[in-house]
């Protein structure tokens, strides 16, 4: 796997940029090796699950974290566009409360890695976008906790052209303060 990792302004979460072969009949690349990623980005991490999400234009989902079975995620774009979000929520971390924005499409390929112990957001900026991602931990509904999106505390620069489509869960998170975290 010919990868690029380029640092974010937390230094846990990563930028990958595969490299891809294209010719008139399109193009290939590997889109995850093992071996490469724990050599590039991160040792010692197993992936346990795939997941594939599809949101319409200006839905915006998260930002979840699981309290317990801490999930790291290898996201990225197949159709479309969003803006990804990762958000430090671990206490004793220098970043606790600090967020990165990545736009990830299916046009640049990048994918974005969220390591376990950050809450995990995107907002589709196309009409339709599709993502896959893989997690190091399975879904646990009953520790699965929602950042409120708009915490003004974050502060989170959402590209958003008016009020975003929201989940429940989602229009119900906590604000930062008041939300369950990681030592």
């Amino acid at each position: 796997m010919s990868i690029t990792v380029i640092p974010t302004a937390l230094s846990e979460v990563k930028i990958i940029e595969p490299r891809v072969f294209g010719d008139a009949r399109g193009f290939f690349f590997e889109s995850f090796n093992g071996r490469a990623f724990a050599e590039q980005v991160q040792a010692g991490v197993e992936f346990v699950q795939d997941n594939h999400s599809r949101s319409s234009k200006g839905v915006l989902r998260g930002l979840h974290y699981q309290i317990e079975h801490a999930q790291g995620k290898l996201v990225r774009v197949i159709a479309g566009e969003v803006f990804d979000v990762a958000v430090d929520v671990r206490r004793s971390s220098p970043t606790f409360g600090q967020w990165v924005g990545v736009t990830l499409s299916a046009e640049n390929r990048r994918q974005l890695w969220v390591p376990p112990g950050f809450a995990h957001g995107f907002v589709a900026m196309s009409d339709v976008a599709e993502m896959l991602y893989k997690t190091t931990d399975y879904w646990y509904p009953e520790h699965e906790r929602s950042l409120l999106w708009s915490d003004p505390a974050i502060g989170i620069e959402w590209p958003l052209d008016g009020a975003p489509t929201l989940a429940a869960k989602d229009a119900q998170g906590l604000p930062l303060a008041q939300a369950q975290t990681y030592e």
